[in-house]
């Protein structure tokens, strides 16, 4: 056998570098400063140098070439339509996105220059108050935002000024203002409590309250610092809308009891755009109030980019009577050619989204989006009933269950359903599917980790998260699927499809397979120095790479 040598690959690959570079600067071909190029592929880019990642190139290269580039770099990424994590819409009608193209460059600061997108803008805020139950004695007033976070921030920030001029005229203490939230609040609210110095009184959910905020927990925690209860239409984790009826008729007795008048916020985030078209409302077939209706309710937002059915970049904040947005919160700006009043954490934002909102309203219209919203309904019962079917699977969400039955007897299965049925026959929420392993199923195969049916079906191109449930419960994790517009029946039946394959071929595979499974590690330049999310355990908050107490904090979205 003959001797062989040790190669340096990183000194040939740099020779035979230097080799092309000499002999393109000959045929006067990719040169470095040069644009000269016969195809996208055939640039400098090629083979002769990997694209800039952390600093500014020397020289540009052709405007094809890099698209060309960009756009294979991006064929990475996951299919948007696969990606079931997501509350935020991936599909609009080619007019709606015609619309946005034609007015992308139109900046929503610029009232004046733009007046015609600002009167659309005028007209959803009163659409939007309209249908979420706005009265004609008050004078409803609200903005875009560029979505929900930002929308929550403004609502607490106007609930925390309310309170404190309230303190000032009772010449009280300021010191130490609290707001009241679930476990389950999206990351957004706790946010508003750290960055504005709220205390945030986090109250636990269990499975007794539908892991959502309980409303007796409530009322063990209200106070005279509490500027305000932020209940949620949706929960992000399980898609249960929060009782607004309930804890608003607490509250009022609290104020009959003290004198003290505690406001509720309702982050709409999702529900906002479901339960204003769906049959079922917020329970008790619509008859459940959660909006305007409840005089107790001052502000709401919702997300237009979620099921308002607009692409990423939109939301609404809306009070239900200018009184209680402080007068010394809203700008008046005299800027671009005109005089505009504000009130927003951001200045300059795209005015694109505002424009397909309102084409979405008028498209739509209410029997539109009512369709929708009941089709979404719809495909998410009938997912639900059939993870259960399989006898493998519970659902921790209960939109397919009748209203009032939250869960089933050990060994029931649900296969009640008609096709004249509406949400109206069902417990309502979110079309949202959050389940796990059956008891029985972690039983017979307690090998199987729940998640690595998560990571195999993202091998299908599906993105469908795997977590814990919130603090108090965050020993039960669950998978979860966002019913979107775009979830078609077809789609929806492969889906079933895979899930149910994917499982059976778990259970078919021996211990020694399935670890392979967790040693896989996708790791990049960008991803060593970057801050990105990374698989939950027990000594973590909520699934990020630090605890809560080391500052860094990490929910679900």
């Amino acid at each position: 056998m003959s001797l062989a040598r040790h190669v340096d690959p990183d000194s040939i690959i740099q020779n035979l570098r230097s080799l092309h570079i000499k002999d393109a600067s000959k045929k006067h071909m990719h040169s470095n400063g040069g644009t000269s190029h016969i195809t996208p592929y055939s640039t400098r880019y090629a083979s002769k140098q990997e694209i800039s990642k952390f600093e500014i190139p020397k020289h540009g290269a052709p405007a094809d070439a890099v698209h060309q580039m960009l756009k294979d770099e991006l064929d990475l990424d996951g299919r948007p339509n696969l990606n079931l994590a997501s509350f935020v819409g991936t599909y609009m009608e080619t007019h709606a996105e015609q619309l946005m193209f034609e007015n992308i460059s139109k900046n929503m600061s610029d009232a004046d220059e733009y007046p015609a997108m600002m009167a659309m803008h005028a007209r959803c805020v009163s659409i939007i108050a309209n249908f979420w139950g706005a009265s004609k004695s008050e004078k409803a007033i609200g903005s875009a935002t560029t979505g929900s976070s930002e929308a929550i921030h403004l609502g607490g920030l106007a609930m925390k000024r309310r309170w404190q001029e309230k303190r000032k005229e009772q010449n009280k203490s300021t010191d130490k203002p609290n707001i009241i939230m679930g476990a389950n609040a999206q990351v957004a609210l706790e946010k508003f409590a750290r960055y504005f110095e709220v205390e945030a009184r986090i109250l636990p959910v269990s499975e007794k309250s539908n892991f959502r905020l309980d409303p007796e927990l409530v009322k063990e925690n209200i106070d005279e610092n509490t500027i305000g209860v932020f209940v949620i239409l949706g929960s992000t984790y399980t898609g249960h809308y929060e009782p607004v009826e309930e804890i608003s008729a607490i509250l009022d007795a609290y104020e009959t009891e003290t004198g003290i008048d505690i406001p509720i916020h309702v982050d709409a985030a999702s529900g906002g755009f479901v339960a204003p078209f769906t049959h079922a409302g917020a329970g008790k077939n619509g008859k459940t109030k959660w909006n305007f209706e409840l005089p107790r309710v001052k502000s709401i937002n919702t997300s237009g980019h979620k099921f308002g059915l607009v692409y990423a970049g939109v939301g609404w904040i809306i009070w239900r009577d200018e009184k209680f947005l402080p007068k010394h919160l809203v700008f008046e700006l005299h800027y671009l050619g005109g005089t505009e009043e504000s009130y927003t954490l951001n200045f300059s934002r795209p005015g694109a989204q505002v424009i397909a909102q309102y084409y979405n309203l008028i498209h739509l219209g209410f029997s539109g989006y009512r369709s929708i919203m009941e089709n979404c309904m719809a495909n998410a019962r009938l997912l639900s009933k059939s993870l259960e079917a399989t006898g493998w699977y519970t659902c921790v969400s209960d939109i397919h269950r009748k209203e009032g039955m939250h869960a089933l007897a050990e060994g029931e299965v649900n296969f009640q359903g008609s096709d004249d049925e509406t949400s109206a026959d069902y417990n309502a929420g979110l079309p949202v599917v959050a389940f796990r392993f059956s008891d029985e199923f972690k039983k017979e195969f307690p090998h199987i980790k729940q998640e690595n049916i998560s990571n195999l079906l993202r091998a299908k191109q599906y993105i469908i998260p795997n977590y814990p449930l919130p603090p108090n419960e965050d020993k039960i994790e669950i998978l979860r699927v966002v019913v979107r517009e775009s979830m078609s029946f077809d789609l929806l039946d492969r889906l079933i499809s895979d899930i149910c394959v994917t499982t059976q071929n778990l259970i078919d595979s021996d211990t020694q397979d399935l670890s392979v499974l967790a040693q896989g590690k996708n790791n990049t330049v960008e991803q060593e120095h970057g801050t990105v999310g990374t698989q939950h355990n027990k000594r973590q908050g909520k699934g990020g790479k630090s605890p809560m107490s080391e500052g860094v904090y990490r929910a679900v979205c």
